[in-house]
């Protein structure tokens, strides 16, 4: 042909319209899978966020009910031991574990521990303090 333009191709025989080439098939489906990836690495992070922070609650919750019934039960007896065994009671029954319980002056302070979520073999331990009295 004159001018120099040489014979169409039909598009098929070209590779198609916007297809990179043969070496680039299937490059989208891993693209997308790692992407999938991703958001899920991104889910599993929040939901253990929330899940330490809901944890979180439930000991500071457990620590302030057990440091009142302690702190109540000191104020009618005056006995540190049976002070302790009532903090105690109240925060088993809130699904806690009394660490320490102490007595200073008219206040009675508590420290309590729940288990929080667990993740990839690894248990987290939340713990709550709590102080309460007439001071």
């Amino acid at each position: 042909m004159p001018g120099g333009c040489g014979r169409l191709l039909p598009v098929a025989a070209r590779g198609g319209v916007g297809r990179g080439s043969q070496r680039e098939r299937g490059a989208a489906s891993l693209l997308a899978l790692a992407f999938v990836g991703v958001i899920v690495m991104i889910g599993m992070g929040a939901h253990l966020v929330v899940a330490v922070a809901a944890a979180h609650r439930a000991a500071q919750g457990a620590a302030d009910l057990t440091a009142l019934a302690g702190a109540d039960r000191w104020q009618r007896e005056a006995d540190p031991a049976s002070a302790c065994a009532a903090a105690s009671a109240v925060a088993a029954s809130n699904g806690a574990a009394l660490l320490s319980c102490e007595v200073r002056g008219e206040d009675l302070r508590v420290l309590v521990r729940v288990e929080g979520p667990r993740m990839f073999g690894h248990a987290f331990e939340i713990t709550g303090r709590a102080r309460a009295g007439p001071g």
